[in-house]
């Protein structure tokens, strides 16, 4: 396959899936989300991939959606709204459902979005360097469709408050929360990475795609709950709110209602 959004390679029994589009922080679009779906499905099928790594290239890890794509999105109909939302619960379900384990490799900042791939993933290493935010509500927006996996991974009382502020965290603030399990500095990142590869790998193949499914079963993430998120943020993207947020974004100045809070002052 010609991949236009990721970089795949093959190294033994570890597959590693790259987001290379730096030029734009690795945000995805419709492109990008087809292709994620695709390289997981495609790597949960083969026999001889053990384990699959998760990064992004350049400085950021992923930026979540790509504004250019989310401004068009603000102008279609709610239904068309709707399937492009489905589309991406669908592939953080497809990387949550993969049958192999996922190690998402965090080198880097993650965004919005971009939490819910870390979220999604069954074991996640970070950078000291890496920031996070669930910067959706600067935008008008919310993290709708990521929810259920970041709140199972970090749990409701703290995304009352980082879903709500959008304010940036570190790296150490993300291990306390649970969204990564392990923080390392840059130059020993890929050790970590590939200590916790090879632990897996050393395992019964059979054994470990069953006791991913074991959890998954009990964890009961069910594809109700992904139709839910799609609808809610389907209809939060045509509204003026967002638009605006999207739009004040891309032309770098604050949004209305923060001018006018600060006016209120």
């Amino acid at each position: 396959m010609n991949w236009h959004t990721l970089d795949v390679t093959i190294s033994g029994a570890v597959a590693t899936v790259t987001l290379n589009r730096p030029r734009v922080h690795n945000a995805f679009n419709e492109t990008a989300i087809k292709e994620l779906e695709h390289s997981f499905r495609m790597f949960g099928d083969r026999g001889e991939v053990r384990a699959i790594v998760l990064t992004g290239s350049g400085t950021t890890f992923c930026a979540g959606a790509d504004l250019s794509w989310m401004r068009k999105m603000a102008d279609i109909p709610y239904e068309d709204n709707f399937a492009d939302a489905y589309r991406l619960a669908t592939m953080l379900r497809t990387i949550y459902h993969c049958p192999k384990p996922v190690i998402a490799r965090v080198q880097g900042d993650a965004y919005g979005g971009g939490l819910g791939l870390i979220a999604a993933a069954d074991i996640a290493i970070a950078s000291t360097t890496a920031g996070f935010a669930f910067s959706e509500v600067k935008l008008g927006l919310m993290p709708s469709v990521i929810s259920p996996f970041v709140i199972q991974a970090i749990g409701s009382r703290p995304a009352r408050r980082y879903f709500v502020t959008g304010e940036k965290f570190t790296a150490q603030e993300a291990y306390r929360l649970g969204l990564v399990h392990e923080v390392a500095t840059p130059d020993i990142l890929d050790a970590k990475l590939n200590s916790i590869v090879s632990q897996i790998i050393q395992n019964g193949p059979h054994a470990v795609m069953q006791s991913k499914r074991l959890i998954q079963d009990i964890d009961l993430l069910s594809e109700k709950l992904s139709i839910d998120t799609a609808e809610r943020i389907a209809r939060l993207r045509g509204s003026e709110e967002a638009r605006e947020g999207v739009q004040a974004f891309l032309e770098k100045r604050p949004p209305s209602w923060r001018a006018a809070a600060q006016k209120g002052k």
